[in-house]
């Protein structure tokens, strides 16, 4: 399998697509006015711990309350599932609104009135458009469903395939006939703008507007909330595509959504696992079977936001594909979006099937507790998975075989969101390919074990310098002086760093907003639908670990002080290593010599 790569990533920088919508001022201005608690605890009972307040969360099953809320920072985090957000993200992840629909829903709460934008983006849609959308769905489900019992053709076809009338009910499963414009006789206006909208049907470039889905068995697309807003198709016998799918609609985007995941959250929270397939026919067949904490991706490749959806539900993500060469391009490729989403203390495992057998035949040949039995011993851990492929078709035995190793395994180790296991497969790498530690140290970037000793007091993970100053900056206030006069937003040539690009990217932002006088917080709301989203995230959960130490201002500006000197020594390096790296072809100029000599003090 090739080794990953591509372009560098690309960073919005103008904020998310909805700023167009609601001006950004009023989403700041709102979670300002509003409390978080008295959004939260109406529906979960909060107590206080400290400064804080706790529950048992909302998003997953537990025991021990692990649910935090913030009256400080307004933002909720659970250390069990990792759910975390603000107000906003509480109503769409727990009531399932869109974001415009929750940011309504709390300003009508306090009485603010959501300003009209003339570019308003027909994407993203109203409430009322909402409910138009979701209506026109719920007909053609009920048509479909309707129309499975009246054919005895799609009935035995059903049968063959060995689904029961009971799941087929509990998934909602119909029957698309055969026939150009079927639904014509469900909608009393065929013509309507929202059938075309909702993807139902397709108006060709004659003029001509016809059904999408026609002779195929038809499988509804719940959203959390179980309302119907796409739909996947698969043809009876053969013809191409064997499966349809809706198209993007304002309700349904494929990167975002599972097939499933509505009727398994119970299980997948019961089991603390979630089984991802590739097939509607395998969530299907392997419920039936009783193994209900599946679901699936809708005929795309696994996404960032995929994963980062499914550890909310678990702590373990199965993924199970057929052991061809197409299905492990496909686990390779979930496995690269699953790098920068997983945490320590969450598995990600990926289960290979023999040849010539997906979910559905398998349950139904061995059983579901055979099935269980063989993710349990054979489903391989995502590091291992990792160290296969790279390895694969290598001889290792031979430097340039060690070399192309390390060239493909060192940006994976930059990616990964797990401190811990980062660590354990640095180590892994150095060992397949003969390092010694000190080697290892400096061709993986791995930290010398002296550096721990003289680093400035981090967070709870180890972070790097560049991430400690972005948490501490999150904080806020911000000193007016940091070392001396020099404030963090001083500092220049981060990008030489080997660090992630959407830190720097980050970190780069934020002290534009600062200079200007803007706060940061609500970061997940400031960046919410660009690439610096989950990011945002993740350092928002970081600041409640500053706060659970209990720092006041003076150590707060202190551990300040320490990421500023430590992040202006490895710029200091970094430019002293690219004047370096010069004389290997040319002689310095006058210029570069005096950079050169500044570089030798200390930054």
């Amino acid at each position: 399998m090739a080794a990953p790569g591509g372009p560098a990533l690309s960073i919005l920088r103008f904020g998310p697509p909805f700023r167009s919508m609601i001006p950004p001022s009023f989403v700041q201005d709102l979670l300002n006015r509003i409390d978080i608690v008295d959004v939260i605890d109406p529906i979960v009972p909060l107590k206080r711990a400290g400064a804080n307040l706790v529950a048992c969360c909302p998003f997953h099953a537990e025991k021990t309350p692990s649910f935090t809320v913030s009256p400080s920072k307004q933002f909720y985090h659970c250390f069990g599932c990792g759910a975390h957000g603000s107000a906003i993200g509480f109503l769409m992840e727990h009531s399932g609104l869109a974001f415009v629909e929750s940011v309504k829903e709390l300003a009508a709460r306090i009485g603010m009135v959501v300003p009209d934008a003339q570019d308003f983006q027909e994407s993203k849609p109203s409430r009322g458009r909402t409910e138009s959308l979701l209506a026109v769905m719920e007909g053609a489900e009920q048509f479909y469903r309707k129309s499975l019992k009246q054919s005895p053709r799609a009935i035995e076809y059903l049968k063959r395939r060995g689904m029961s009338g009971e799941i087929a009910a509990h998934f909602g499963v119909g029957y698309a006939p055969d026939g150009w414009n079927n639904l014509a006789a469900v909608f009393e206006d065929y013509s309507q703008e929202t059938l075309g909208a909702a993807g139902l049907v397709i108006d060709a470039d004659s003029g001509r507007r016809y059904d999408r889905f026609r002779d195929r068995i038809m499988f509804p697309i719940k959203d959390v909330q179980g309302r119907t807003i796409g739909f996947g198709g698969r043809v009876l016998d053969a013809g191409e595509p064997k499966y349809l799918n809706s198209p993007e609609t304002p309700l349904f985007e494929k990167g975002r959504e599972v097939y499933g995941l509505f009727q398994a959250r119970q299980a997948i929270r019961g089991a603390n696992r979630v089984i991802v397939v590739e097939g509607y026919m395998d969530v299907v067949a392997l419920a039936q079977f009783g193994v209900d904490n599946t679901v699936a991706t809708l005929g795309t490749a696994t996404t960032p936001i995929h994963v980062q959806k499914l550890l909310r539900q678990s702590d373990e993500i199965v993924f199970c594909f057929d052991g061809d060469q197409a299905g492990r391009k496909a686990a390779w490729r979930a496995l690269e979006n699953s790098l920068a989403q997983i945490k320590d203390g969450k598995q990600i495992r990926f289960l290979f099937l023999p040849d010539g057998e997906d979910p559905d035949t398998y349950v139904r040949r061995h059983g579901a507790q055979r099935f269980r039995e063989l993710i349990d011993t054979e489903a391989l851990p995502l590091s291992a998975v990792a160290m296969r492929e790279l390895t694969s078709g290598l001889d290792l035995g031979t430097p340039e075989g060690k070399a192309k190793f390390l060239q493909d395994i060192k940006p994976l180790l930059a990616q990964i969101g797990a401190p811990m296991l980062a660590m354990m497969m640095r180590k892994r790498a150095a060992e397949v390919a003969g390092l010694s530690d000190l080697e290892a140290r400096r061709e993986l970037k791995s930290r010398p074990p002296g550096d721990i000793q003289t680093a400035p007091r981090r967070a709870p993970n180890v972070r790097s310098p560049l991430r400690t100053l972005v948490e501490l900056l999150c904080l806020g206030p911000i000193p007016a002086s940091i070392g001396g006069g020099v404030t963090p937003f001083d500092l220049d040539g981060v990008e030489l760093l080997e660090v992630s690009s959407r830190e720097i990217e980050l970190y780069r932002d934020m002290a534009s907003r600062l200079r200007e006088g803007e706060p940061v917080r609500h970061l997940t709301e400031q960046y919410r639908g660009t690439e610096l989203e989950a990011l945002a995230q993740d350092v928002e959960r970081s600041a409640l670990d500053w706060e659970r130490k209990g720092l006041d201002a003076a150590a707060l500006e202190l551990e300040m002080q320490g990421a500023s000197r430590a992040l202006r020594e490895q710029v200091r390096r970094a430019r002293q290593k690219r004047l370096l790296d010069t004389l290997n072809e040319r002689q310095w100029t006058l210029e570069e010599k005096e950079q050169f000599r500044k570089l030798q003090l200390p930054a």
